[in-house]
């Protein structure tokens, strides 16, 4: 809606907007586009413009699609589905990724998959069996050994932790 009436307010022409792209009909003059950046930006939005910019966040997206809001991680693996879904070439985005990012793809997915078991431990109320299987972890126990690793916690803990938070909350 933001980026809409900044588009109606500066008298630029579209055709399609959809999850952060636009299409815009003309050429916009480097006022436009200035004016455009600084409006968005006041807004919390950025406007990018280079293409490993937005590639970049092609690929976030579909990885934070992937882990978050799908109900099951794909069959096959994150480098095909990625490649499949922006259709490139994986070593390609994978290289790009890394240069611009600092942290490969697969690191990427991993921060997001134990986000995502953060978020169904606190609010699903699933066990880590199940969480385990519904992000495809081969074991529960190489979930565990992935969430300590990242977050410095066991899953237990944590759990734990949110049952003194909820406790404390209670109290109020």
């Amino acid at each position: 809606m933001m980026v809409k009436e900044e588009l109606k307010k500066l008298g630029i022409r579209y055709t399609d907007l959809d999850l952060g792209m636009v299409e815009i009909l003309e050429e916009m003059t480097v006022k436009q586009r200035e004016r455009l950046k600084a409006n968005l930006l006041k807004s919390g939005l950025e406007l990018l413009d280079d293409k490993k910019s937005i590639l970049i966040e092609k690929i976030k997206n579909v990885i934070v699609e992937m882990v978050h809001y799908s109900d099951e991680s794909p069959k096959i693996n994150h480098s095909e589905y990625i490649s499949n879904k922006l259709g490139y070439d994986y070593t390609y985005l994978a290289n790009i990724f890394s240069e611009v990012k600092g942290i490969t793809i697969q690191q990427f997915i991993i921060i997001n998959k134990i986000e995502r078991v953060k978020e169904l431990m606190l609010y699903d109320e699933l066990n880590l069996t199940e969480i385990s299987y519904k992000l495809n972890y081969s074991s529960v126990a190489y979930l565990s050994n992935q969430f300590k690793r990242i977050t410095g916690l066991s899953p237990s803990f944590y759990k734990q932790l949110k049952g003194k938070r909820s406790g404390n909350l209670e109290n109020i």
